[in-house]
C-alpha cells in the first residue's frame, strides 16, 4: 500500500506538466508515527480539521509501511514509489563497510552524503528536474543533494518542530502557492511520534499532540479560502508508520546476554528491526547463538523473504534480527517505546484533498477544495 500511495503522488503530479490553466498545486504533509486509528470515523467527532477533509474527500482505512516499519526506509518509499531494496534506504540506521560511513539520524553529516540518498529520485527532485519549482519544510533529506539536484527551497530539520513551527510552514506554502513562487510544497511533522514514545501511543501527550496537528488543519482550511486557491490546490496527508505499546520489562531482549558484543563489526538501530555485522570469522557462531533465542528471527541476508523486499538493498547487514509482535531487541536494557514490524498497530493513515477528485466539483461555487 505504501508503493501504491506513492505512485499515486507521481500520478497526481504529472497534473503540473500540463498547461498552466491545468495545473493545480501539490501541499503533502508527512506526520510521523501517525497510526491508522487516530482518526477512526469515532475519533474524527472530535477532530474538526481531519474531519473536514475527510468529508471532502477520501479516506483510506490504513496503509500497510514497507519493511522494515521504520522512519527513513518509509519516507523514502512513499517519496519515490519503491521498495527499501530498490531505492537503498534501508534502515534509520545504517552502515557502509565499503567505505566506513555511518548512517545515523541526528547525529553524524555523514547522513547527508548522498551516497545514501542516490539509490532512486524521490518526487521533489523529478519535479525540480522538470522546472517545477519545489518547497520543503523540515522533510528530512530535502538538504541533500540527490542525483545533483536540490529543490528550490529547504527549511531544514535541525530540532523537532514546534506547534508554531508546523503552523507557520503550513502558511508560508500556502503563501507561495499564491505567490506563484511554488508548485509543490512537503511539510514534515514530527511531534505525534515524538510523544507516543515518549509516552506511548494512548498517552494524553500523544493525544495533545494530534489535536494540535488539528488545530492547524482547521486553520489551513481557513488560509486556503483567504488566498482562493480552494479551486487550485490538492493536498495529500500520509504517514510513515505507527506504533504500539511495549512493556519493558517483560517484552526486551538484550543482546549481551547471548553473544558477545566484541565479537561485532557493528550494531545498527534498536527495538522491531536490528543489523549486525559481525567481525571476521564470527559470523557462524554468531548466527547459531541467536537463532536460538525466542521472540525473535534471525535472518542471513541470503534468507531474508522476498515478500520483505529488502535483502538486496546495497545496506542490508550480514544478519537481520526481527523481533516478534510486542518485544524489543537492544544490546542492553534502556527502557523506551518503539514501532514494532508487521503489525495491524503499525498500519499507518492517508487521506486527502484535492478540486480534481471525481466526488469533488470542478466547476461553480460548490465546496471548494475536497479530498481526493
Amino acid at each position: 500500500m505504501a508503493v501504491q500511495l506513492g505512485a499515486l503522488l507521481l500520478v497526481l503530479v504529472l497534473s503540473l506538466a500540463q498547461p498552466a490553466a491545468a495545473r493545480r498545486k501539490l501541499l503533502v504533509f508527512l506526520l510521523d508515527g501517525f497510526r491508522s486509528d487516530y482518526i477512526s470515523d469515532e475519533n474524527l467527532e472530535s477532530l474538526p480539521g481531519f474531519k473536514e477533509i475527510v468529508s471532502r474527500g477520501v479516506k483510506v482505512d490504513y496503509l500497510t509501511p514497507d519493511f522494515p516499519s521504520l522512519s527513513y526506509p518509509n519516507y523514502y518509499t512513499l517519496m519515490t514509489g519503491r521498495h527499501c531494496e530498490v531505492h537503498q534506504m534501508i534502515g534509520n540506521y545504517m552502515w557502509d563497510p565499503a567505505t566506513k560511513k555511518s548512517f545515523d539520524i541526528g547525529v553524524n553529516r555523514d547522513s547527508l552524503m548522498p551516497l545514501w540518498w542516490n539509490g532512486s529520485e524521490p518526487l521533489w527532485i523529478t519535479l525540480t528536474k522538470a522546472k517545477r519549482k519545489v518547497y520543503m519544510y523540515y522533510w528530512p533529506g530535502c538538504e541533500v543533494e540527490i542525483l545533483g539536484v536540490r529543490p528550490t527551497y529547504c527549511l531544514e530539520y535541525k530540532n523537532v518542530p514546534t506547534d508554531i513551527n508546523f503552523a507557520n510552514a503550513v502558511s508560508d506554502a500556502l503563501d507561495s502557492f499564491k505567490s506563484g513562487r511554488a508548485d509543490l510544497a512537503a511539510i514534515y511533522h514530527e511531534r505525534i511520534d515524538v510523544e507516543g514514545h515518549h509516552y506511548g501511543p494512548s498517552s494524553p501527550q500523544r493525544k495533545d499532540a494530534l489535536k494540535a496537528v488539528d488545530t492547524v488543519l482547521q486553520y489551513m482550511t481557513k488560509w486556503i479560502q483567504e488566498r482562493q486557491l480552494q479551486d487550485d490546490l490538492n493536498v495529500i496527508i500520509f504517514s510513515d508508520h505507527g506504533m504500539t505499546d511495549i512493556f519493558w520489562m517483560d517484552k526486551v531482549i538484550e543482546l549481551n546476554k547471548y553473544i558477545s558484543l566484541r565479537d561485532l563489526q557493528q550494531v545498527k538501530d534498536r527495538g522491531p528491526v536490528v543489523s549486525l555485522w559481525p567481525a571476521p570469522g564470527k559470523h557462524s557462531e554468531i548466527y547459531n547463538k541467536l537463532r536460538t533465542v525466542e521472540h525473535m528471527t534471525v535472518y542471513e541476508k541470503e534468507a531474508i523473504p522476498g515478500r520483505f523486499y529488502y535483502k538486496k538493498g546495497r545496506f542490508v547487514s550480514p544478519l537481520t534480527l526481527v523481533a516478534d509482535e510486542g518485544w524489543f531487541i537492544t544490546e542492553i536494557s534502556n527502557p523506551t517505546s518503539e514501532p514494532l514490524p508487521s503489525d495491524l498497530w503499525m498500519s499507518t493513515m492517508s487521506c486527502a484533498t484535492c478540486p480534481a477528485s471525481p466526488r469533488c466539483p470542478t466547476t461553480g461555487p460548490g465546496p471548494g477544495w475536497c479530498a481526493c
